[in-house]
């Protein structure tokens, strides 16, 4: 889907009194979303690790991470495609094998990987809905969590069985858990879009409400940053 048609989709959505997405993106607010109970454990120094995510448009993913405490960076991109289509217009094909993603670099001595986990479930995407977010609809909006290491596999996976098996969504997670192959950052103007253009209608609906989320929901881990 293309940035006008998801912007007409969002402004017919708006006059129609609704909204794609709710202040809570997750079926459930983060206080029914316990911790993991299988997390690495927080380290002794500072120090540079990487996690990717998807789950939906790639604007409010990044907006969302650049607000945790502990992240160093979070970069919009593309995953699970080859390089010659980790391009915007070939991605927004849902052709391509990519999805829409998110790098986030972080300081493991700050946050730890399943704490990211926790707030990519909470309130960066709604983990039971298969192929969409919101008005976004294709495989490039799917939601995945591409891991770079056992570790990251195992935390994966165990969380998602721990969510599932306590109920705490309505339906079950779709998110599938994937090798990471390699990260193209998408273009420049995809970066920092929700920080650029708070005002323009998709990112007041969709995107901005999932940072007010994570300030209220986390306090402790939210930077206004």
């Amino acid at each position: 889907m293309t940035a006008s048609i998801r912007l007409a989709l969002i402004l017919f959505a708006a006059l129609l009194g609704s909204t794609a997405c709710s202040a809570k993106a997750s079926p459930r607010s983060s206080s029914a979303v316990p911790a993991p109970m299988q997390d690495a454990a927080r380290a002794a120094a500072p120090g540079q690790q990487t996690a990717v995510v998807s789950g939906g448009c790639f604007w409010g993913i990044q907006a969302v991470f650049q607000h945790v405490k502990g992240v160093i960076s979070a970069t919009s991109g593309y995953s699970g495609g080859s390089a010659k289509t980790a391009e915007y217009e070939i991605v927004s094909t849902g052709e391509t094998g990519h999805a829409e993603s998110v790098q986030i670099v972080y300081d493991p001595s700050q946050i730890t990987y399943g704490e990211l986990l926790r707030v990519f479930f909470s309130v960066a995407h709604d983990p039971t809905q298969l192929n969409r977010q919101g008005p976004d609809e294709g495989t490039q909006y799917r939601s995945s969590i591409f891991y770079s290491n056992d570790e990251q596999k195992r935390i994966a996976g165990a969380y998602i069985a721990q969510l599932d098996k306590a109920g705490v969504f309505p339906r079950p997670i779709v998110t599938k858990v994937v090798p990471l192959q390699a990260f193209y950052p998408a273009e420049a103007y995809h970066q920092n879009y929700a920080t650029l253009h708070p005002n323009q209608p998709y990112i007041l609906f969709n995107d901005a409400p999932k940072v007010e989320h994570l300030r209220q929901e986390f306090p402790d881990l939210y930077t206004g940053k």
